[in-house]
């Protein structure tokens, strides 16, 4: 069956299955095209796997954010969140980070680790794009690195792989899954309109996932790991977030 027949096939099995009440025969039918998302068990699991699944069926997978012109960058950009008190994080503030690398690891033909100097000589990206809380508010800055994609390419993407993962120096993990991972908006960013990143936006390195809420956007970057399951790391659920009772999948 072709893709578009196939996403017809399953939005129309959705919105039927919803729609005559049959909530959780509408998850069964997600299930069967692996469109599940790790907090599925969670108290409000049918309803954030309806969320996702729907989502991307009808978002295609190539789907951009909007960017915006400088002269619509916000003059305040709200803060969410203090910056790290832990010992390493101090310990590689003490030199501006001049120590710090961003380590790359699990499904990976070539695991890496990479200093800030050694990411800048990448291919340079920049987008200005609208930053969105789950609390209400937003600013739209322009942020500048490298894609995700970029990095994951150095370092080879094994074929079994389903999802990354981004581990901070604070409490705050998550993961997307591959192909979110490897869009082209997708961004480690070490700048925010024009200025090396404050602690309080995520110095040294945050990610950047302008396709979802703020909160998927991990700060204070320490190491990122390329997996087939998020079964085994936190509880299971595929985020700190989903663990503290947002959803994992946060798709605007």
């Amino acid at each position: 069956m072709g893709t578009i027949t196939r996403r017809t096939l399953i939005r129309s099995g959705l919105a039927a299955a919803a729609g005559v009440g049959g909530v959780a025969a509408a998850a069964r039918l997600a299930e069967r095209y692996g469109l599940i998302p790790p907090d599925s068990g969670t108290l409000y699991g049918i309803g954030e796997t309806l969320t996702y699944a729907s989502h991307r069926i009808v978002t295609p997978s190539a789907s951009l954010a909007r960017e915006f012109s400088r002269r619509d960058i916000s003059s305040v950009a709200p803060v969410n969140g203090p910056a790290p008190e832990s010992d390493a994080y101090l310990q590689l503030l003490d030199d501006d980070f001049e120590r710090w690398r961003l380590a790359i690891e699990g499904l990976v033909t070539r695991p890496s680790s990479f200093s800030l100097a050694e990411l800048k000589r990448l291919p340079v990206r920049s987008q200005i794009t609208m930053h969105t809380c789950e609390e209400g508010w937003s600013f739209i800055a322009e942020w500048t690195g490298v894609l995700l994609s970029e990095v994951l390419t150095i370092t080879g993407v094994n074929a079994r792989a389903r999802y990354v993962v981004f581990f901070p120096y604070d409490q705050w993990w998550d993961s997307l899954e591959l192909e979110e991972a490897l869009h082209p908006q997708t961004l480690l960013a070490w700048s925010m309109n024009g200025h090396d990143l404050s602690l309080d936006h995520g110095a040294p390195l945050r990610l950047r996932v302008p396709r979802q809420l703020g909160y998927k956007s991990v700060k204070f970057l320490s190491r990122i790991r390329v997996v087939d399951t998020l079964e085994d790391i936190g509880q299971g659920l595929g985020s700190a977030s989903a663990e503290a009772g947002y959803a994992w999948y946060a798709g605007i």
